[in-house]
């Protein structure tokens, strides 16, 4: 099986991994601590995008703005949250074990790129025993965050360089990407902040039975 990529990297929240039930609770522990209503599951994948920080200020739009709170001690609660609860209801979606052992049966690398702080992805990495199968794992804290190119660039240089597609949600991803001069494929399954179609990636997929196929038209 030829797969004309060295290295495929992915973004982690609404791509690799289902986070949205975590996230979810850690969004609505730190509105109870104002007293709010807690944000629908439904509305959980809107939230998420672009760092758990602007996650936070989204969901105290939604449930009545910001005025008067304190956004840094709330995002401080959230994050001890999270980090105490980070692998309850997450888990790959379907089809991306079978997508990752088929990528490394090619002999390409696998890789991530997230917005989530590295020690927090790397943590959820290891409780879900997935931690081996990636040559990178870049997180927030060493370079700026998507759409900047600069931990896309990071990743193909960990990865000891070649050529390089990326795998996103969002228009984070898509445009870090670009930025990066390395083609996309978006899922439409994600949190994705655009229709799937609009997001700018050059190959959209509905499931990750159908990856291989997609990286081969790239």
């Amino acid at each position: 099986m030829t797969i004309p990529f060295d290295i495929v990297g992915f973004d982690l929240d609404g791509t690799l991994l289902d986070t949205s039930g975590d996230l979810g609770a850690a969004v609505n522990h730190a509105l109870s601590l104002t007293g709010r209503a807690a944000v629908p599951h439904s509305a959980v994948s809107g939230l998420i995008g672009g760092g758990a920080r602007t996650m936070l200020a989204r969901a105290l739009e939604l449930t009545g703005g910001s005025d008067g709170t304190d956004q840094d001690a709330l995002f401080g609660e959230l994050l001890a949250y999270y980090d105490a609860n980070i692998a309850v209801h997450t888990a790959l979606y379907p089809g991306a074990a079978a997508m990752m052992d088929a990528l490394e049966a090619a002999g390409v690398k696998l890789a991530v790129v997230t917005n989530k702080r590295e020690p927090m992805a790397r943590k959820l990495f290891d409780e879900l025993g997935l931690t081996s199968r990636f040559a990178s794992i870049i997180g927030a804290g060493r370079f700026a965050l998507k759409p900047d190119p600069q931990a896309l660039h990071a990743m193909v240089a960990e990865c000891g360089g070649g050529r390089a597609a990326f795998v996103g949600d969002t228009t984070f991803d898509t445009g870090a990407a670009r930025a990066a001069g390395m083609p996309s494929v978006a899922v439409s399954f994600g949190f994705c902040d655009a229709p799937p179609h609009d997001l700018g990636a050059d190959a959209v997929i509905d499931h990750y039975d159908d990856l291989v196929a997609a990286l081969r038209t790239l």
